[in-house]
């Protein structure tokens, strides 16, 4: 019994270690929130990036809050769908649609809530 937890334990400390994703592994660039009040619609814009080594996808999250910094909405999504991302890769995406347009929106903040493997 001995004999075969070495063996394991020889086997696991010899594979190469390869670091989990995490959200810290993924940044958004470019994010842009551009109202048109006349359309009742809102462009909530970005591009999601993998500085992960291997390939992964994200989940982001965008809160608008008023001016006072009560919340208004919030929403989440998963820019790349169900595929992954390769590493030092982008895929653009408008959260926008999912919101209910309000003059109110004044400040919006972006963050990476999940990462995942397809």
């Amino acid at each position: 019994m001995k004999a075969l937890i070495a063996a394991l334990a020889l086997v696991a400390f010899s594979l190469p270690a390869f670091a989990d994703c995490t959200a810290a592994n993924f940044a958004v660039d470019a994010f842009q929130a551009s109202p048109n009040p006349r359309a009742n619609k809102i462009s909530l814009a970005g591009k999601l990036v993998n500085k992960c080594s291997e390939p992964a996808a994200a989940q982001i999250r965008i809160v608008a809050k008023s001016a006072s910094g009560r919340v208004l909405g919030s929403e989440d999504g998963w820019p790349a769908g169900t595929a992954n991302i390769a590493p030092g890769q982008s895929v653009s995406f408008d959260l926008g649609p999912l919101f209910r347009f309000s003059p109110e929106m004044a400040d919006f903040s972006v963050n990476i809530v999940g990462v995942r493997k397809w």
